[in-house]
């Protein structure tokens, strides 16, 4: 006897054998049914050799309790082959022990004599199933068949692969007998038609779950003789059957779901078709995830002659898929869309959707094999570790990459058996508790820390297929152009024509040497640009221009190539290398901003030099000056200025862009109306320190440090709202107020020399864009003087002053020069943009009646109105004109209204009740919609536009920086007309009416 407070050497036995719950397996043992054994180390040894010794202990008592004869247990210490797969499967299944303590006598299929015992095919199968008549019969001859496939499994003595064939070919055994059951209790329907089962998914490939929808298509055909309308109803019949057979629940559970899903027009279509309706289909109608889905087709049950017609028939359609347009996109879109409904409380746990699982490695396969299988035959497979084989073979896929591929995907697809196998139920997540966790681990062999290693190899294997899986379509584009290692496959010229075709590369010629020149050759920046490309070429592809990404990746690196931070800079920070390759493919104007200083790459890092983020007015004006400080003259403080101001103009279009197309590391801006605030403030606080740096420097290269006359620049139109675009003029006044002492000709003279040569220096031809100064908003526009003093323009609004300019000003802010004159100006306009009385009905019909020529007058020649983002229905102008009428009206009274701002004045407008929430909100989005198209216009097309470019590839472009994938042009201009059409019932309401 045990003295008290003292464990038993039973206990630690147990312990030391793997057993969680020692005192428990006592009782056990202590039971009738094993007491002649229970202090045998050979059955301990066995015990503790399974994936959960407790789970196998209780299993093996219920069923010795079942059994009521001492046969089975004398077998089980004698022969150790059974003895570890009954005890494998029990330590591994409950499902399954259940099975045996309701049958035990199906123990007897874990003894195996014969050779072909151990690696069974359909034939043998189908001798299992013989005997089964009906669904309950069916589903025990089911899982006695499924016991000995699980104790061939959890013993090593198949792998993964082998595993998964078997349950394939089980399942096709069981569809056979369960259609023959649906024939034998509907004579007459089997008489009359000739009915195939095509299996799909992953009983198609060969490579099953033990828990698994079976996924199939069915094709019918008349009998001879038979009427086929007549028929396909039969057909139709005998298939709702045979599903229900292996799909409902009977008192032996159910089978598997049969899955008839992935037929044409999917569960709204016909169950049945006749081969020519299915070829009609698929000719005219089918999707590219269709053709993709076809990879796996293959007759199993019914009229095999019909299913050998039917992959002849579809079979040549399926390797013509990857010459669809937008083909690649559309197989990405599909695979995104899929980890996009996971709940996201369960996506880190999703071992076949989860990103780095095994959908990621299915669906890469697939599409590498449909991209080569046209010309390939050997690539047509529909299991997936073969197809990676022959891939890896034919030089498609890395030799290195498909080995860590074929690890990971072993791997993944083992836990997946091994939680399934558990209750037998169809799920796809990791465990969260930990008992479960150490059982899946300790299946897996691993069993010094069960939980703890098998949450690194989970993550390990995911981590190699998220950084895999996309770069397999790039790297062997650059074994092709490479030296390889003798015996090394490679890509042919025509497949890697054929891919780069496919991946969205229209020119694959000038792609290839493109990717020569940067990967070829032994020195270390070849050797890094090899580790680069693969992913960058990805990134290309997701562009609507990947063959600009590339030429323009190339000019760069070309450029800095010999720096030696430049690919430093790629490799080790995460952001940048994405943040180019962003950048480079969205259009002209970012990649021009660049190569004329390319050190400008180094904002595109995510260390302490780098960073997107704006830089505030005061920080930039403080660098432009201290430029100009240190130049050797106004030309040359004035080309430092620009300098600046192209660099920060890049930053901008790099945030912009990024910010628009998003990262892996940053998603895409939600607030479209962040972005539009982003661009419009940056580039106006920009062109703001510019001026007044260029104004710095003609004052002292012509004056010294004081001009004669105080001298301020007033921003007005978009400038002053700060809502300049890419390709904005800058529109100014000029006002100046002569020093004491100094006559008023002197200062006039002086203050417009100045205007005169600022305009000068900021338009030299140079590396460096351009800044246009446009002051046709001053008063008498064009006829009047470009500067005026404070005075004049005091005398002249006073007497002169048209509705228009009271308009005009309420944009007015001052942005360079002389603080003071620049506030005195202001208080100056303020009572004519926000007149106390309000407007007159006179100036109302005015405003409007400008407002109607303007609309009828302006609007180009040739272009369609209502999609001109600034002139046309519902844009830029229909909403600021309106925004402005209500300033005007009650700016006097309502603070919040005497902004420059069109978006805040909006804002102010719904508080103060002006207009409702919802109206305020439509013209909110269209004004925003039409400057973004208008700031995608200038990334794209490098020149400023109010229209949608016509050349296909340029408007693609401008719909993937609005957040439109390829393939939906078509949906972005349907978007912006129905967004405008009703900002402008809402213009019609407020503005004509209001």
């Amino acid at each position: 006897m045990t003295a008290p407070g003292r464990r038993s050497s039973t206990f630690t036995r147990l312990l030391r054998h793997g057993f969680t719950d020692p005192s428990a397996a006592e009782r056990l043992l202590e039971s009738p049914e094993l007491s002649a054994v229970r202090n045998d180390p050979v059955l301990l040894e066995a015990l503790g050799a399974t994936a959960d010794p407790d789970l196998a202990l209780h299993g093996l008592v219920r069923l010795l309790e079942a059994q009521g004869d001492r046969e089975l247990l004398d077998t089980v210490i004698a022969a150790k082959p059974l003895r570890d797969r009954l005890l494998g499967v029990l330590g591994a299944s409950a499902a399954l022990a259940d099975h045996l303590a309701r049958h035990p006598g199906d123990w007897h299929a874990l003894v195996m004599y014969e050779p072909r015992d151990l690696h069974p095919g359909v034939e043998e199968f189908e001798q299992g199933l013989a005997e089964a008549t009906d669904p309950v019969s069916l589903r025990v001859a089911y899982r006695r068949c499924l016991l000995s496939i699980a104790a061939r499994d959890v013993c090593g003595t198949t792998d993964l692969a082998e595993t998964a064939a078997e349950l394939a070919d089980l399942a096709t055994a069981t569809l056979r007998a369960a259609l023959a059951i649906a024939r034998a209790a509907a004579p007459d329907d089997a008489a009359v038609c000739r009915l195939a089962v095509i299996a799909m998914g992953k009983c198609g490939g060969h490579e099953l779950n033990y828990v698994s929808d079976v996924d199939v298509i069915f094709v019918g055909e008349a009998a001879d003789g038979a009427d086929e309308g007549k028929a396909v109803r039969a057909a139709t019949k005998l298939a709702s059957h045979m599903m229900r057979i292996c799909s409902e629940t009977t008192v032996e559970g159910s089978i598997w779901p049969v899955d008839a899903n992935l037929r044409p027009e999917g569960r709204n279509g016909p169950l049945v078709r006749t081969l020519s309706s299915h070829r009609a289909y698929y000719q005219r109608w089918a999707k590219t995830w269709e053709f993709q889905a076809l990879l796996k087709a293959r007759p199993v049950a019914g009229d095999a002659e019909l299913g050998e017609d039917y992959l002849a028939a579809l079979e040549p359609l399926v390797w013509k898929a990857a010459e669809r347009e937008n083909f690649v996109a559309d197989v990405q879109k599909m695979r995104r869309r899929v980890v996009e409904n996971i709940p996201a409380a369960e996506i880190e746990r999703e071992l076949k959707l989860g990103p780095g699982g095994l959908r990621d490695v299915e669906f890469a396969v697939q599409l590498l094999q449909l991209v080569h299988g046209r010309s390939d035959a050997s690539l047509r497979s529909g299991t997936t570790l073969n197809a990676l084989q022959a891939l890896a073979a034919g030089g498609y896929v890395g030799r290195a990459d498909a080995v860590q591929l074929d690890d990971a995907y072993r791997f993944l697809r083992s836990m997946e058996h091994r939680i399934q196998l558990y209750r037998l139920r169809r799920t796809h997540l990791v465990p969260e508790d930990e008992a479960d966790l150490r059982r899946l681990g300790r299946s897996l062999g691993l069993r010094v820390d069960p939980v703890a290693e098998l949450t690194r190899e989970w993550k390990r294997h995911t981590g190699a297929v998220r950084r895999l899986h996309e770069k397999l379509f790039y790297r062997p584009l650059l074994d092709a152009v490479a030296q390889l290692a003798p015996g090394e496959a490679r890509l042919s010229p025509e497949a890697a024509r054929e891919r780069l075709v496919a991946l969205g590369y229209a020119d694959p010629a000038s792609a290839l040497r493109h990717l020569e020149a940067l990967a070829s050759g032994v020195t270390r920046k070849a050797a890094i640009q090899r580790t680069l490309l693969p992913v960058l070429l990805g990134w290309f592809a997701d562009s609507a221009d990947p063959d600009a990404g590339l030429l323009n990746f190339r000019k760069v690196s070309d450029a800095l190539g010999k720096t030696p931070w430049y690919l430093r800079l790629l490799r080790d920070e995460g952001a940048a290398a994405e943040n180019l390759a962003r950048v480079l493919s969205a259009g002209r104007l970012a990649p021009d901003l660049l190569m004329r200083a390319p050190e400008a790459v180094a904002l595109l890092g995510d260390g302490d030099g780098g960073g997107l983020e704006s830089r505030s007015r005061a920080h930039l004006e403080q660098e432009i000056l201290a430029a100009v400080g240190r130049a050797d003259g106004a030309v040359q403080a004035v080309t430092a200025a620009r300098g600046v101001r192209r660099r920060e103009l890049f930053r901008t279009a790099a945030a912009d862009i990024v910010g628009s197309y998003g990262t892996e590391a940053q998603p895409v801006e939600a607030d479209q109306g962040a972005l539009v605030d982003l661009v419009g403030g940056a580039v106006s606080d920009l062109t703001a320190a510019t001026l007044a740096g260029t104004l710095r420097a003609v004052v002292r290269e012509g004056w010294g440090d004081t001009l004669p006359t105080r001298f301020a620049v007033i921003g007005m139109g978009r400038f002053g709202g700060h809502e300049l675009g890419y390709g904005s003029d800058a529109d100014v006044l000029f006002v100046h107020e002569p020093r004491d002492g100094v006559d008023e000709r002197e200062a006039t003279d002086a203050a417009n020399k100045v205007v005169s040569e600022m305009r000068r220096l900021l338009q030299i031809p140079s590396a460096d864009p351009p800044l246009l100064i446009d002051a046709d908003l001053r008063p008498e526009g064009k006829s009047g003087p470009l500067v005026r003093s404070l005075k004049s323009y005091e005398a002249y609004y006073r007497r002169w002053s048209l509705g228009w300019e009271s308009q005009a000003l309420l944009r007015a802010e001052p942005v360079a020069g002389d603080e003071e004159l620049g506030r005195r100006f202001v208080e100056l306009v303020d009572p004519l943009r926000y007149p106390t009385a309000g407007l007159g009905d006179d100036a109302v019909r005015e405003i409007r009646r400008l407002k109607a020529r303007m609309e009828s007058e302006r609007v180009p020649r040739g272009s369609d109105p209502k999609l001109h983002t600034k002139l046309g229905p519902g844009g830029l102008s229909d909403v600021e004109w309106t925004v402005q009428l209500l300033q005007l009206r009650h700016g006097s009274e309502v603070a919040g209204l005497r902004t420059t701002r069109t978006r805040a004045a909006l804002a102010a407008a719904r508080a103060a009740g002006l207009l409702s929430e919802e109206n305020a909100a439509i013209l909110d989005e269209a004004w925003v919609l039409a400057t973004r198209v208008r700031n995608a216009v200038m990334l794209v097309r490098g020149r400023a536009g109010d229209t949608f470019p016509s050349e296909a590839r340029e408007l693609a472009a401008v719909g993937r920086y609005l957040g439109y994938g390829p393939g939906h042009v078509g949906d972005m201009l349907d978007d912006y007309r129905r967004t405008t059409r009703r900002a402008r019932t809402v213009v019609d309401a407020l503005f004509y009416t209001g």
